[in-house]
């Protein structure tokens, strides 16, 4: 390894190490709001647009985490809104505030059911629609951002509110203005930091949902690996009782 690269472990390790003592109370707050959504029995929709679809996947679908989830994403307008592909072309559809709305008409979202939205910034226009339309529509919701870098930004919504400033519990995932945590020569900076962090944030919640319930004497709905003997029969099972709400594929 170059030493570069070490330098970048060394400062994402130090980044990582400040989320389980900083972030403590709010992950326990993020939990108590997905049990309780869970046990009335709704799901969890999880929304994350560019690099925060790979947060939104930790979340939703995956091996170790909970069944009743959803992954939420701009393509779904076209994908089951029934929008022509064309609409995906636009590099700034993700500042689009009409594009919130019709992801959510087109999503199986029922009254029970909690959203996580990630956006390390929180200032585009679909993210903070999303939260206001979220909200005013009754659902918790839990924002997963980067207060250092949001605070520090001006919003992009008419409001000129921030998706954290909608949020039931915000998961702070520690990530520094504009990301990257090494310094160029003459400027500018290399090495982002907020997927890994924000990663760790939304599997130290599913921990904890997974903890509250077997305190609770109750089964975790928790998918296995499909690609393990006993998986598929498992996970099958589980999905059943959430039949026509969760959506597993593109």
């Amino acid at each position: 390894m170059s030493i570069c690269g070490k330098r970048y472990a060394e400062a994402v390790a130090a980044y990582v190490s400040r989320i389980p003592s900083e972030q403590a109370k709010a992950i326990a707050q993020a939990a108590d709001l997905v049990v309780t959504s869970l046990r009335r029995g709704g799901i969890v929709n999880a929304f994350g647009s560019g690099h925060s679809e790979a947060v939104a996947m930790e979340i939703a679908g995956r091996a170790g985490g909970l069944v009743p989830t959803n992954r939420l994403a701009l393509r779904d307008i076209v994908l089951h809104g029934g929008e022509p592909l064309s609409v995906l072309s636009d590099p700034l559809l993700e500042r689009d505030l009409g594009v919130a709305e019709r992801i959510l008409n087109a999503a199986p979202v029922q009254p029970e059911d909690a959203f996580v939205i990630i956006s390390s910034s929180g200032v585009n226009g679909v993210v903070v629609e999303l939260a206001d339309i979220v909200k005013r529509r009754g659902h918790p919701l839990i924002a997963m951002t980067s207060l250092a870098h949001s605070t520090a930004v001006p919003s992009r919504h008419p409001s000129g509110r921030k998706l954290y400033e909608f949020a039931d519990v915000v998961l702070d995932n520690g990530a520094p203005l504009g990301d990257s945590v090494l310094e160029l020569p003459g400027g500018g900076s290399f090495g982002a930091v907020s997927t890994i962090t924000s990663a760790l944030l939304a599997q130290m919640m599913v921990a904890e949902v997974v903890a509250q319930m077997l305190s609770a004497d109750e089964a975790p709905p928790v998918y296995l690996s499909a690609n393990i003997p006993e998986g598929d029969a498992h996970n099958n099972e589980l999905e059943a009782r959430y039949a026509g709400r969760l959506r597993r594929g593109a």
